[in-house]
This record gives C-alpha cells, structure tokens and sequence, in this order.
C-alpha cells in the first residue's frame, strides 16, 4: 500500500497524467492521417465555416451600417446642394423666359401700333403713358412727351385697336390727352358700309360710345364699322372708331340713337401713337392733295389764285382745210 506523498504515489499521479496527454496525440496523428488522406478537415472546415457565417454577419453589421449611414449622408448632401443648383438655374431661366415673353408681346403689340398707320402718309410718335383717369366725369392720360418731342395740342392719339383720343395740354416734357370716351369729347365718324356720316360722343364709360340725331331715313345697322371722317382735319381719314352695337329711337321719337363699343383698347397698352397729316419736304403743311385731271379741248382754263381771269376773245369760225 502506497502511502500519500511518497515515490509510488507520484509515480502513480505522473503515469495518470501522461496517459491522457498520449491518447490525444494518437488521436491527433490519426486526424492528421485521415486529414492528409480524405481531406476530412476540409470538409469540416466547411460546414463550421458554413456555421460560423451568420456570426461574422452580425459582427461586421455595425462597420456596415457606418458605412452605409456615411454613403447615404454624404448622396443626402450632394443631391441637396443639387437641388439648390438646379433651384437656382431654374429660377434664372424662368426670369430670363418671363423677359423673353414681356420683349414678344411687346414686339407685337408695337408692330400692330405701327402697322395701324400702314397705307396712310402720317407722321407717327410712339410714347408712353404714364398715368390713366378713368373717372366717368374725366378720362385723361398723362404722357410722356411734351413739346421738346414735337407733341402738340390737337394731335390724334391712337393704339392697335383704333383711335384713342386727342392731345388737349402739353407741357416741354409732358402732355395730356383726352380720351375718346370723355363725355366732354366728340369725333366726327363715318359708317363704312353705307358711307353716312354723325359724330360719336364720349358717355364717361370705357365701352360705349353716342351717335344721336340720325335721321330716321338714314342708312346704318348694327355692326356697322366707324371710321374717322377726317372732317375738320383734327382726326385722319379711316382710323377705326368702333362698332354699332345698338339702336334706339330718341325721347322725341324722330331721331335714332346708335350705341357703339369702342374699338381702342383703352384699359390696356402701355404705349401710344401719336399721329397727323404728314407734311412736304419744306415743311408748308399737310399734304397737297393730288392734281386735278388734265383738261378737255373744250373746257376752259381756270383762274389762277391771285391773279385776275383773263377775258377770253371771240374766236373766229373754225375753217377746214379740204384734205388733197
């Protein structure tokens, strides 16, 4: 019997412990064997690979996420400084299309101001208007150009639509005009289709316009055009006045009111024409009218102004001479 602490008892305990120690190196060697010869460890390796995935999944989730989080600021950033650029650009070339559009419209509301003088010899002023009175008892406009631009009192006012008025004040650099539709204003008028000729007063009211006394007998309808007569030389000839929109009989019932619309634009435009006769190279006056027809053998020569008429001598029979 071995007694503790003495040489077979620590033999005993060292043999106990090598043992172990050598059944895990045989072991070892035969897993080393099997290994070199089937590739056992591979396999093994594996499929605890396979096992060990989802745990390397979740520990590289957090550096992922970082990742992730860093990509999707700095996108969030570029597209909103993005934005903001193309925001700007944006805004600049609407700016830019609004002008583009306000240089057309006025492009074409000048080519119809122009173009209402087409086929007549008129001096034509294009001005602006600066400030408008459209009260019923007094329709003005204040524009910009007086007499140091050649405005003068009495000059027709006009726009694309038609006539607008006349100049009543002028002042070196500004002057006023009165509108059409005053009721202090009247226009001398011809109907187009039938060629009758009235005078149209203003009523105070930016759509109508008065023809009163027009004989019963007389020729005009609704829908009939208004042109200027250009009689007293204030209005040109043919300038649109309006539009005969209705007609009534007066309180005496022996005359025929017309009610006409007036064919300017006299709420809208921001520029006018100013017209008149146009005048020779040497600046006399309006244009000279057109010569008369050359005289007939038989008419006879009219006095000149200024002169005396020559007394015409008795002719003597005309004789004629036999042909051989």
């Amino acid at each position: 019997m071995a007694y503790p602490g003495s040489t077979a008892s620590r033999l005993s305990e060292s043999a106990g412990g090598t043992l172990p120690l050598l059944a895990y190196l045989a072991v070892a060697v035969m897993l080393m064997v099997a290994d070199q010869r089937g590739g056992f460890a591979n396999q093994a390796r594996q499929q605890l690979s396979v096992l060990a995935e989802p745990v390397w999944w979740l520990a590289a989730a957090p550096s992922r996420l970082a990742e992730g989080a860093g990509n999707l600021l700095s996108s969030r950033s570029e597209l909103q400084s993005e934005n903001q650029r193309l925001t700007r650009e944006l805004q600049v070339s609407a700016s830019r299309l609004h002008r583009l559009l306000a240089v057309a419209e006025e492009n074409q509301r000048l080519r119809e101001l122009l173009g209402g003088t087409r086929g007549y010899r008129l001096s034509a002023q294009l001005v602006g208007i600066i400030d408008i009175d459209l009260d019923p008892a007094r329709q003005r406009i204040l524009l910009d150009a007086g007499s140091d631009e050649g405005v003068f009192v009495g000059q027709a006012m006009i726009d694309a639509g038609g006539v607008l008025g006349q100049v009543i004040e002028v002042t070196p650099r500004r002057a006023t005009a009165l509108l059409l539709t005053d009721p202090d204003h009247a226009i001398p008028v011809q109907v187009t289709r039938s060629g009758l000729r009235t005078i149209a007063f203003g009523t105070g009211r930016t759509d109508r316009l008065r023809l009163p006394n027009i004989p019963q007998s007389a020729d005009i309808q609704v829908g009939d055009r208004l042109v200027t007569s250009g009689i007293g030389g204030r209005f040109p000839a043919g300038f649109p006045v309006g539009v005969v929109e209705a007609l009534h009989p007066d309180d005496t019932r022996l005359f025929v009111v017309a009610e006409a619309r007036p064919a300017a634009r006299l709420d809208r435009g921001l520029e006018v024409l100013l017209v008149s006769n146009a005048v020779d190279e040497s600046g006399a006056g309006p244009e000279a009218p057109p010569p008369a027809p050359e005289a007939t053998p038989e008419a006879t020569p009219a006095a000149t102004p200024g002169t005396a008429p020559e007394t015409a001598a008795p002719s003597a029979p005309a004789t004629r001479t036999p042909r051989p």
